[in-house]
């Protein structure tokens, strides 16, 4: 008894997650753009992108006002660097 009702309780969660929360959002289209250096705070730059959402690139041993290539997943708030 408590074998069937575990799982119908996880068909049931697999069926909800699929229609509240559907796999395809968790992959993002990747984005690349030309942006400035706007900071540099001790190793981590920001950039302001086309999407008006700030990104934040660790590792960055860049300088204010140099420009680069970033790529990043729209709607998020991180990127990398992909060309200088």
């Amino acid at each position: 008894m408590g074998f069937i009702f575990g799982g119908a309780f996880v068909v049931a969660a697999l069926v909800l997650s699929t229609i509240v929360f559907p796999f395809w959002n968790l992959i993002r289209e990747d984005v690349y753009e030309e942006v400035t250096i706007l900071n540099n705070d001790q190793g981590t730059c920001y950039v302001e992108t086309k999407d008006m959402i700030p990104k934040k690139i660790q590792k960055c041993d860049l300088q204010t006002g140099d420009k680069v290539t970033i790529k990043f997943g729209r709607g998020l708030a991180w990127a990398t660097i992909v060309q200088t």
